[in-house]
């Protein structure tokens, strides 16, 4: 397992890299939060500190969760009762307060790495989809389009790994709000519309996402249908 450690302080930093190599992890580090955007892809836990030298962690968070599903733990001096809901409320997953035992921590980022997965459609019966170019990585949120990587934000990596988990079947309207947003609202069709728009631009397969007219979308490469 890849670990993202987003941490100014070099003592906490030095302590964890060998306590998490102990257990199989490998961990790479950043000092501050502006540049973390740009890790996310290689990474399947990230560990945040909120007293960041040059942003504060929980705007970090926020960001962190416009553009990727990777789970969060926050690690923080900050225990307040206050601090840990706004933590959680901005997106992250779990919050340990610091100082903190090794032990805990490795057993949350497993915890908070297995849930998540479980809560991605498919994952579990496959983890890999490619289609026409495009490399889904269910396990590891990613995507790559002739091996090259493509940020989508969190809302549109989950209506393509719907779309890519049907083996080409047709998901319903219905099906992807109903999965991806957890509900239904009068603009919901609308708002679908404009995610699987953007996927198509940002993926540069205008014709990978399929509309199935009247009823909802599918996958599959160029000519296939749709």
């Amino acid at each position: 397992m890849r670990i993202l450690l987003v941490e100014d302080d070099d003592r906490v930093a030095a302590a964890l890299r060998p306590a998490l190599r102990r257990h199989g992890m490998t961990m790479v580090r950043l000092s501050g939060g502006r540049e973390v955007v740009g890790h996310l892809a290689e990474v399947d836990v990230v560990l945040l500190d909120l007293g960041l030298p040059d942003i504060d962690g929980v705007d970090v968070c926020r960001i962190i969760r416009e553009t990727s599903d990777v789970p969060i733990i926050i690690v923080s001096a900050r225990g307040e009762v206050d601090d840990r809901i706004l933590g959680l409320h901005t997106g992250a997953d779990d919050y340990l307060v610091k100082p903190y035992d090794v032990g805990e921590l490795v057993a949350r980022v497993e915890a908070v790495y297995r849930r998540r997965r479980s809560t991605l459609p498919g994952v579990g019966a496959v983890e890999l989809v490619e289609v026409d170019g495009v490399r889904v990585d269910l396990a590891r949120h990613t995507v790559l389009v002739n091996g090259e990587p493509v940020m989508l934000s969190r809302k549109e990596f989950q209506v393509l790994a719907l779309l890519a988990t049907a083996g080409g079947a047709v998901c319903t309207r219905n099906r992807i709000v109903a999965e991806v947003w957890g509900r239904s609202w009068p603009g919901a069709n609308r708002t679908l519309d404009v995610h699987v728009a953007t996927l198509r631009t940002k993926l540069g397969r205008p014709d990978l996402v399929q509309t199935v007219r009247g009823v909802g979308y599918r996958l599959g490469p160029a000519g296939a249908g749709g």
